[in-house]
């Protein structure tokens, strides 16, 4: 039917001989006319409310919305379900997309040493060759706790953790010690750290 439209636009031609072309009645055409037109209208009511409630809420996502606007539809006479709304919002881009919550966790100008970086071109052959090691925050309902890891750059395997309430360095070399104690000896190892 879109094709019609474009053919219609640009041609100039007549409504059934158009439709002739594209093997279509030129009553089809018009009940497609029709119910497209209906459609748009009803979605630009659905839109107009949702900037009402959005001025409300500027962050509110689509089912809170739904939730929201759900009387509303009903005494307006509009049948909008959870999928139709939000084909709606996409159609319009008026979807609210997630912020993500962010830590920042490396500082790197600081007023400490800065080591060489040994691994930068270094290929990695054998295991306990290259272990890497980072810290990641784990949210509890009593705040963070902070998780440091060891892990074998050949193998992918962590080889030492540790669990602690602070980021103090103790936290590192507990996991640090851990993963000594379960390899061993291990010559001419790079321990990487940011």
């Amino acid at each position: 039917m879109l094709s019609v439209e474009k053919v219609r636009s640009t041609s100039g031609g007549s409504c059934e001989s158009v439709c002739q072309c594209f093997g279509l009645h030129r009553d089809a055409y018009y009940k497609y006319k029709k119910r497209h037109t209906k459609q748009q209208q009803r979605e630009l009511q659905v839109i107009e409310l949702v900037k009402r409630e959005r001025l409300l809420q500027p962050r509110v996502g689509t089912r809170k919305l739904l939730m929201a606007l759900h009387i509303t539809f009903g005494v307006m006479g509009l049948k909008v379900g959870r999928d139709e709304l939000f084909r709606i919002l996409r159609k319009y881009n008026l979807l609210i997309t997630r912020k993500k919550s962010y830590c920042k966790t490396t500082d790197s100008y600081h007023r400490f040493h800065k080591y060489n970086n040994l691994i930068k071109d270094l290929e990695v052959t054998r295991r306990n060759q290259v272990w890497v090691s980072d810290i990641t925050y784990i949210r509890t309902y009593n705040g963070f706790c902070y998780l440091a890891l060891i892990t074998d750059l050949y193998f992918r395997k962590i080889v030492g953790y540790d669990i602690s309430n602070s980021l103090e360095l103790s936290g590192c070399l507990r996991a640090l010690s851990r993963a000594i104690k379960g390899v061993g000896k291990a010559n001419g190892l790079i321990h990487h750290s940011d």
